[in-house]
């Protein structure tokens, strides 16, 4: 490891004393003990893009994590960094997420503010590790390693100390490690390239658009298209995509890099007193992944076929909130009690939160008594229920 790594020993270790493990490190210990997890398996039944109903290769929630992973191992190990952090970083980035992807987390947030309050994926994670979770004898919750919690709250953005008081352990003014840093930019790169492969797989992205739209798409199509002209188009496209991945990692990678070695940072503790984040692309490669983006959201996040699925997930969240909101008794018999001695919204919300897609479906069916047409759209009516 580099000098600029957070290594196991510099960690400030759990909130609940342990004893170390005779042969994995704490931050192994965490990504164990992420994957072991209900709110982890629960991921698998949770939308990314689509629904399982279009195809049951499209990535959710949980084959993203692991590709998240993957490319935050790559990353760290070329960095020099702590891959084990990192991975236990990338595998619980999402456990956060409520059912029916970004729709579903934009409905219970504007739920809460009509209460005065938000609701925040990350933050949300940070509650089911610290006390949703209940797995262990000797303690609430999964008693992760603080730098494995503060990289929950801080991988994506930061957080004032003034608005979230509560969160004023986590250093709140100080920069989080590299490892957390990474993570980000790592989910960029994996939605980013995933979902141009997922959308071209639902036949709602064409190679025509590719091409005229996005010209970091056709800068690597070129040669691709010369070195094999006879292939079937979908190969072309999946030997394009290989390389865009590529570039956008490697230029992570060396740009990340290079911006810690010229600022000669020999500590994990300068990295968090420097007045910025260090990790980041280049300023060629930035724009690029601006028009990825903007591409993304004219063509597929907001194309007319998924939009029926999302509003009637939407509907059915919002539903069953207001259901609960009116008798509390229909929650579990947990959960009716914590409304009965605190904010009833916060834990209704809560609840929601931790549901998987299918579940929420089931639950509008028993509850609102929606008609099975109305529902059908979502596919199975199985799914699990949050602890």
């Amino acid at each position: 490891m580099r000098e600029f790594a957070l290594k196991p020993e510099q960690g400030r270790g759990r909130r609940f004393a342990e004893p170390r493990h005779p042969y994995r490190n704490d931050y192994q210990r965490d990504r164990d003990r992420v994957i072991h997890s209900r709110a982890f398996r629960r991921l698998e039944n949770k939308t990314q893009v689509f629904t399982e109903r279009f195809s049951d290769h499209f990535r959710n929630r949980l084959t993203h994590t692991i590709e998240v992973t993957q490319i935050s191992r790559t990353v760290a190990g070329f960095m020099g960094l702590n891959e084990d952090l990192a991975e236990a970083l990338a595998l619980v980035h999402d456990i956060g997420h409520p059912p029916f992807g970004h729709a579903g987390e934009r409905c219970l947030d504007q739920i809460m503010q009509s209460y005065g309050e938000r609701f925040d994926h990350n933050l949300h994670a940070l509650r089911i590790v610290e006390s949703f979770e209940q797995r262990y004898a000797d303690f609430p919750g999964l008693n992760l390693t603080f730098e494995v919690r503060e990289g929950i709250v801080k991988h994506s953005r930061d957080y004032s100390s003034q608005q979230h008081p509560e969160l004023a352990e986590y250093w709140l003014e100080r920069r989080p490690p590299l490892e957390a840093q990474l993570i980000d930019l790592a989910d960029e790169i994996a939605y980013d390239t995933a979902d141009l492969d997922d959308g071209m797989e639902a036949k709602l992205l064409t190679l025509e658009s590719l091409r005229e739209e996005l010209p970091l798409f056709e800068e690597f199509f070129k040669p691709i298209e010369r070195r094999y002209p006879s292939v079937a188009p979908k190969l072309q496209f999946n030997e394009t995509l290989k390389a865009m991945l590529n570039h956008l990692v490697t230029d992570l990678m060396e740009n990340s890099l290079a911006e810690v070695e010229r600022r000669s940072l020999s500590s994990a503790d300068q990295v968090r007193d420097h007045p910025s984040r260090l990790i980041g692309f280049s300023p060629q490669v930035m724009p690029q992944c601006r028009l990825l983006r903007e591409y993304l959201y004219k063509h597929l996040y907001n194309h007319p076929v998924l939009i029926p699925e999302r509003e009637h997930g939407v509907e059915m969240i919002g539903r069953l909130f207001e259901i609960y909101m009116n008798d509390l008794m229909r929650l579990p018999k947990s959960y009716a009690e914590q409304a009965r001695q605190g904010p009833p919204h916060r834990v209704i919300c809560d609840y929601i939160a931790g549901m998987t897609d299918p579940y929420v479906s089931r639950l509008y069916l028993e509850l609102a008594g929606a008609r099975g047409s109305e529902a059908g759209i979502l596919g199975h009516q199985g799914g699990s229920a949050p602890v």
